[in-house]
């Protein structure tokens, strides 16, 4: 497969990006800084030099072309202001889902975070990030040629991944090593049959694989 990262020097990306090149897909990442290139190489990814607050659909399209599959899991970050969770955790997220539709890349998985809500209330940066990544993930959802899955880690923890997880539509709120969310992305990318489900993700006793197969179709 060829997958396109979003965000593809972020932490959750550049160990996904580790999982599918040791698996044999193509991978390639799209980041804004051209001296994080090293690092997506030495994961065996192809790195996309685009900046995603100010690249058109087109321009955005281009690089989806001929791609299996899309994952956007890029973010502001912590520390970035209120402007940022727009322009990154809103719109760029609606910006690479609608150049997904533009190549007619069908699967699309996004990267949202739990409590994630466009209806969500408060005016803190964490509110304003939640209500961006709600809308993100309502325009995503809205895409009917997509065949999209969203989703919503808990507490993302850089402990070593134990491949256990908890993987359901609601799971409440916990702790999951940054290793197993991109172990289980890396499931999802090749499982359409999940297409359609917003999924929450903590740390749990079902294996990846198995929680995996376990809400494909459902």
């Amino acid at each position: 497969m060829r997958i396109v990262i979003a965000g593809g020097h972020g932490q959750i990306a550049l160990r996904l990006e580790r999982v599918l090149a040791a698996r044999g897909d193509e991978v390639a990442g799209i980041i804004r800084k051209a001296e994080q290139g090293d690092d997506l190489r030495a994961a065996g990814a192809e790195p996309v030099l685009l900046d995603l607050e100010s690249a058109s659909v087109e321009e955005v399209a281009a690089y989806l072309q001929g791609a299996d599959a899309a994952v956007f899991a890029a973010g502001a970050g912590p520390g970035s202001g209120t402007g940022r969770k727009d322009t990154v955790d809103r719109g760029a997220a609606v910006l690479f889902a609608d150049a997904a539709v533009r190549a007619r890349v069908r699967r699309f998985v996004m990267v949202s975070s739990m409590g994630a809500d466009p209806a969500h209330r408060g005016d803190d940066v964490f509110d304003v990030y939640l209500r961006a990544k709600g809308e993100a993930d309502a325009h995503v959802a809205r895409q009917e040629t997509l065949d999209w899955t969203i989703l919503r880690p808990g507490a993302l923890t850089d402990e070593p991944g134990t491949g256990l997880v908890r993987l359901e539509a609601r799971t409440g709120r916990g702790p999951v090593p940054r290793d197993d969310v991109a172990a289980v992305l890396a499931e999802l990318v090749d499982t359409s049959a999940t297409a359609g489900l917003t999924l929450e993700l903590i740390g749990g006793s079902t294996p990846v694989s198995v929680a995996v197969k376990s809400v494909a179709g459902n």
